[in-house]
């Protein structure tokens, strides 16, 4: 297949993207690294007001560069902002895109991905390597392969162009490979880099937490990269006169977030606990589990309990969390509530009712109301 061949390839370029990434940064001013967010993630990116990168005049901003000043950067993502500064602003809309699917897949849950008003995005919860950990990491990397690739099809980006991907060994031999394709082996690479940086330029003591946990990120970057090119697929377009379909034309196309969105909630259903052993490698810790592949997702601790708030842990608790009282799944009140009851209130739901098209060309609508049961935690 020739997502197999993206993988293939992506994997090849590794070492030559990596290479280039540090030659080229080791030649920025070195004044650049006086200026580094000690705390917080990338992930940030998707709050801040990034567009103004866009705008050359807003370069610099007092005496310090602009670069400098997104919060949540680390080093060597902030030397890869000025070097592909057209880029981040859509860094920022896929990281704001994974934030996003994360809350809606995780809307009905106990820990609904909620987020703080600080550069760590989501609090004390990523300090702990749990699967939750492990499932932002990779949404967000999603995200960014998902618009960086798209991206470059639209012609916005610099550096790229429309998808140089191969021919499918299996398409129709009449059928033209072409089009403008999403440039998902770009969008693979360049995500592979600047997310990967923050991982990579830190060093710790072999057999460690600390490395323990880098490999743990690194490992759900790449799940989260291979989640869009395992979603992606072949769309073919007919051409000709009346419906005739006498020229057939195809292309690789992402497929929706949401697609990418529910695979990597399978993941994380299906997650793996591993360990750091003293070679710093990661084990399973259950010898009788399967391997995971680069695909799945893995963890290193137990997720903390999110039922009560606890600000150690960052878990916000689910009192006065809406559920459904009739629901035996996550978004029933027995398990949302974890136990403790949950109150009913009447609640008044306005919304929009026999409505008619009017000849030309609106539609009048009246308004109907109804009450309905409203039911919240403990």
């Amino acid at each position: 297949m020739w997502q197999d061949w993206i993988l293939q390839k992506t994997s090849g370029y590794q070492k030559k993207v990596m290479t280039k990434l540090v030659c080229v940064t080791v030649l920025t001013v070195v004044q650049l690294w006086t200026y580094v967010s000690p705390l917080g993630t990338w992930m940030n990116l998707g709050f801040q007001a990034i567009d103004i990168l866009r705008n050359p005049q807003a370069y610099l901003l007092g005496t310090r560069p602009l670069c400098t000043q997104l919060a949540g950067l680390s080093r060597g993502q902030t030397k890869l902002c000025y070097l592909y500064r057209d880029h981040i602003p859509h860094v920022g809309h896929g990281a704001q895109l994974g934030i996003a699917e994360c809350q809606w897949q995780f809307r009905y849950r106990r820990w609904n991905c909620s987020t703080v008003d600080d550069s760590s995005v989501f609090g004390p919860v990523l300090n702990i390597a749990s699967r939750e950990a492990a499932f932002t990491h990779a949404i967000s990397a999603a995200g960014v392969v998902h618009i960086i690739s798209r991206a470059c099809r639209d012609g916005q980006l610099s550096n790229c162009g429309c998808s140089r991907a191969l021919r499918p060994k299996n398409l129709h031999r009449d059928w033209i490979w072409g089009g403008c394709g999403d440039n998902i082996e770009y969008g693979y690479r360049f995500t592979e880099g600047f997310v990967d940086v923050r991982e990579r330029e830190n060093n710790f003591m072999r057999g460690s937490t600390e490395q323990g946990r880098k490999l743990m990120n690194l490992h759900n970057n790449e799940a989260g990269r291979r989640a869009v090119i395992r979603k992606t697929r072949v769309t073919c377009k007919c051409h000709g006169v009346s419906g005739s379909c006498s020229l057939v034309t195809c292309w690789q196309q992402l497929a929706t977030f949401r697609e990418v969105g529910d695979h990597l909630k399978d993941k994380y259903d299906g997650a793996t606990e591993v360990r750091i052993n003293r070679r710093g490698k990661l084990q399973l810790k259950n010898p009788h589990f399967n391997i995971p592949t680069a695909e799945d997702l893995v963890y290193l601790e137990e997720s903390p309990d999110y039922c009560v708030s606890n600000h150690t842990t960052g878990s916000l608790g689910t009192y006065s969390r809406e559920c459904n009282r009739t629901s035996p799944g996550t978004d029933g009140c027995n398990l949302m509530c974890c136990g403790r009851g949950y109150n009913t209130h009447k609640a008044v739901l306005k919304q929009r009712c026999k409505c008619k098209f009017h000849w030309c060309c609106y539609v009048e609508c009246k308004t109907c109301t109804k009450v309905v049961d409203r039911h919240t935690c403990k």
